[in-house]
């Protein structure tokens, strides 16, 4: 009998850019492609925000959606879940096995200083639990300390979004910092795919991490084979 693995599958509230007119939040398909991973084996899963309820979801995200996206935001339990997440201060880590935190740029501003996510995945990681993240949701990395006061990035293999893709997408201008060059700063051992957008995936131990939308799907299958096959 497989183990029953239960996830947290963490969003941004943010929405606003400091000059664009276009809403920010989650990027649909980081969630979509990588619970549709996790659903094949039926995991139990939350979706979780520092604000709770209603996930905002980037409407560029919305136009590109695919049928992996039409799938999952069709689906009334998922959309459920989308609408009424619950609030980070209120989760008991003990109570998950798999963290994934989801991009979107709107997790630039909320994700890095989060106190309950640098409390929960540092509980997940120390007591044996699986870290997943992908594009700019591996901005809530950045400042987790475990109880020895190192960095959990410090001197690991780390991807997330590109200075490269920022600057294609023309919004290098708008978000708080780079993450490139933050994680660098942080001592991760970051790198990426030399072409921008294509999938691309970094495994250290129990951190699974994705440089971009493409990534997810890939993300999830490793923290699966992860979990499951080791």
């Amino acid at each position: 009998m497989d183990p029953i693995y239960r996830a947290l599958i963490v969003c941004t509230n943010h929405t606003d850019y400091p000059t664009k007119a276009h809403k920010t939040g989650l990027w649909l398909s980081e969630a979509t492609h990588f619970y549709d991973e996790l659903a094949d084996r039926n995991l139990p899963y939350d979706i979780a925000s520092q604000n709770g309820g209603p996930i905002a979801i980037d409407e560029k995200s919305v136009d590109r959606r695919d049928t992996t996206d039409e799938k999952w935001y069709n689906n009334p339990i998922f959309r459920s879940k989308l609408a009424n997440s619950l609030k980070l201060d209120d989760i008991d880590p003990a109570n998950y096995q798999i963290i994934y935190f989801t991009g979107g740029h709107g997790t630039m501003w909320d994700f890095p200083n989060n106190q309950s996510i640098q409390r929960i995945t540092q509980y997940m990681y120390e007591n044996g639990g699986m870290i997943a993240a992908v594009g700019h949701g591996v901005s809530a990395l950045l400042n987790v300390t475990l109880s020895d006061g190192s960095l959990l990035v410090e001197n690991r293999q780390i991807t997330g979004f590109s200075n490269t893709e920022e600057k294609l997408v023309r919004l290098d201008g708008e978000v708080p910092f780079l993450l490139e060059d933050a994680l660098r700063q942080k001592k991760a051992l970051y790198s990426k795919n030399l072409i921008p957008f294509l999938p691309y995936i970094e495994v250290d131990e129990r951190l699974v991490t994705g440089q971009n939308p493409l990534s997810a799907r890939k993300v999830g299958r490793k923290v699966l084979e992860e979990m499951y096959e080791k």
